[in-house]
């Protein structure tokens, strides 16, 4: 692959075959290189195309004026996740993250840290997450000598999270409002406190991220599972009971309709966590 301009000793602009610009990014991947040489790709890279020009663009603006540790973070955060979470997030992470680290980094040493009002949740709610942030705050602190407050893990908690619905920041906030009214409605309606550490309460919480997604963006999960809904409407009755307060507090606030299929799930999830929140 040719290089057409270097960005850093980790990043350089190519050509595709279609004539499109893409950046390519790996460790060392451009060190001792010069425009015009060819390199041969091996090992660990990555390939941004320029099907999103913006994210493009400002993944181009990145590398080359930010100093390149705060991208090194940034890739160790992503290797956790898909590593040892075995998830994915879209690539708009290498630019928001290194970002926001970039400018926490600037904020701490003019004495600035900002309290975090959503990391109770966040803690909760997306435990993967925050537990791949504290490790990224590890990192910052041997990168650059800087120990931030747990308010911090939070702020990378929500890019991640993020980079996983592929959405605004603005919505995080209300993703997590969404699933905290769901969580607070069965346990209120149940009497009971979860078990947070149960693999049912871990699927359903996952499940109710992008449950929340779909309610702010208004897309509707429609299947056919009419006879299926029906029977276990009459069989977990309560559970369907309780699905229906959620159902008429979606509508009431978000002016979203549950469908069958949806109200089906919700059901799925509340009758295991609800079953199973003593084991």
């Amino acid at each position: 692959m040719k290089i057409e301009k270097i960005l850093n000793n980790n990043a350089f602009i190519s050509i595709d075959k279609s004539g499109e610009e893409i950046v390519v990014m790996g460790r060392g991947i451009a060190f001792g290189k010069k425009q015009g040489n060819e390199v041969e790709l091996s090992g660990g890279y990555k390939i941004f195309s320029n099907s999103d020009k913006e994210l493009n663009q400002r993944l181009k603006n990145i590398v080359s004026d930010i100093p390149e540790e705060y991208m090194k973070i940034t890739e160790q955060v992503v290797c956790m996740l898909e590593k040892e979470y075995d998830k994915k997030v879209n690539d708009i992470i290498y630019v928001s993250l290194t970002e926001h680290i970039h400018g926490a980094v600037e904020r701490f040493k003019k004495g600035i840290q900002i309290k975090n009002p959503l990391l109770i949740d966040i803690k909760r709610l997306f435990r993967d997450e925050y537990e791949v942030s504290k490790q990224a705050l590890e990192a910052i602190k041997e990168e650059f000598g800087i120990e931030f407050e747990e308010d911090e893990a939070g702020y990378i908690a929500q890019h991640i999270v993020n980079a996983q619905l592929d959405d605004d920041m603005s919505d995080i906030v209300n993703v997590t409002r969404i699933m905290q009214d769901i969580l607070n409605i069965i346990k209120y309606s149940y009497k009971i406190d979860f078990n947070e550490e149960s693999v049912y309460y871990y699927r359903f919480v996952t499940h109710l991220k992008f449950f929340a997604q779909r309610i702010l963006n208004r897309l509707t999960y429609e299947d056919d599972n009419e006879d299926v809904f029906e029977v276990f409407k009459d069989k977990y009755n309560e559970s369907y009971k309780c699905v229906l307060k959620i159902k008429e507090q979606i509508k009431q606030i978000y002016d979203y309709e549950l469908s069958k299929d949806e109200q089906l799930y919700l059901m799925i999830h509340i009758e295991r966590i609800t079953t199973k929140a003593t084991l």
